[in-house]
């Protein structure tokens, strides 16, 4: 197991050998990608469980463990349960067995359906893109941009130095917090207090992160990232049969989900 600094800027254990981790960056994006469109278009049960399904058996082939995925993914699982919730207590289907009724709540079998089906469509979008995002590389993704995608220089590598200085600037975000409870100015219990020392400090904060910023650019135009001619690449970034077969998997699962809706009589388009 390797330590790597993931696209999210943190570090956890991946298997860099493992079938999906080493796909190219723009080929595990773009399998993400295309599940989540979709799901975009539809609200059911079959279609995005079918996606989730896949997704959640797909873990152990990129590298991650159960436990680190839970400890980076954990927003996810409070996003999915509040997703269905609210949609299973004040969608209007409100048809089907009563199960909670109380008052103004009114909860049915066939509201929890809605919820359900909501709540497995906001897992499927994310999980896989999470898994994506989670085993790409900074650098990687760079250079498959320019390579792939033929994205300007200026711009894949602008960004490549954004994401590095997403760490400075948190690290900076909690010294200025420091520095400011130090001098007395914590504004704990005062809620005004609490409002104006916090603009204050991303204030200052915005301003290092301009000063920051036109120093990586001069430095960065220095080194030729401003150039109009074609740069070479100390690693290239190649998309081959296994990056095609990933995208086109990812397309065939999206297609047999959407079959599999239809044959059910569940498929729901939103636009139709």
């Amino acid at each position: 197991m390797d330590q790597d600094m993931t696209l999210l800027q943190t570090r956890i254990s991946i298997d860099a050998g493992a079938p999906l981790a080493r796909r190219n960056p723009v080929a595990k994006l773009a399998a993400a990608f295309v599940p989540a469109v979709m799901l975009l278009v539809t609200v059911d049960v079959v279609t995005a469980g079918v996606v989730l399904a896949a997704a959640v058996a797909s873990v152990p082939a990129w590298g991650i463990g159960w436990r680190a995925l839970f400890r980076r993914a954990w927003p996810l699982s409070v996003a999915v349960v509040t997703v269905a919730a609210g949609n299973a207590v004040f969608t209007g289907t409100k048809s089907g067995t009563a199960l909670i009724d109380v008052g103004a709540l009114l909860v049915t079998t066939d509201s929890v359906g809605v919820g359900l089906a909501a709540g497995l469509r906001v897992a499927g979008i994310a999980l896989p893109g999470v898994l994506a995002v989670l085993t790409i590389d900074p650098v990687d993704l760079a250079d498959s941009l320019a390579r792939q995608l033929r994205v300007p220089a200026r711009f894949a590598y602008g960004s490549l130095a954004a994401l590095r200085l997403a760490p400075v600037m948190a690290a900076e975000w909690e010294i200025l917090g420091r520095a400011r409870r130090a001098r007395g100015f914590g504004g704990d219990r005062n809620p005004v207090t609490a409002v104006r020392v916090f603009g204050g400090r991303v204030f200052a904060l915005l301003v290092g992160a301009v000063r920051r910023g036109t120093r990586l650019a001069v430095a960065m135009d220095a080194r030729g990232f401003d150039a109009v001619h074609t740069r070479t690449s100390a690693r290239q970034a190649r998309f081959g049969r296994a990056d095609a077969a990933l995208l086109a998997g990812s397309a065939l699962l999206t297609a047999a989900a959407v079959v599999l809706a239809v044959a059910a009589g569940t498929w729901n388009p939103i636009l139709s």
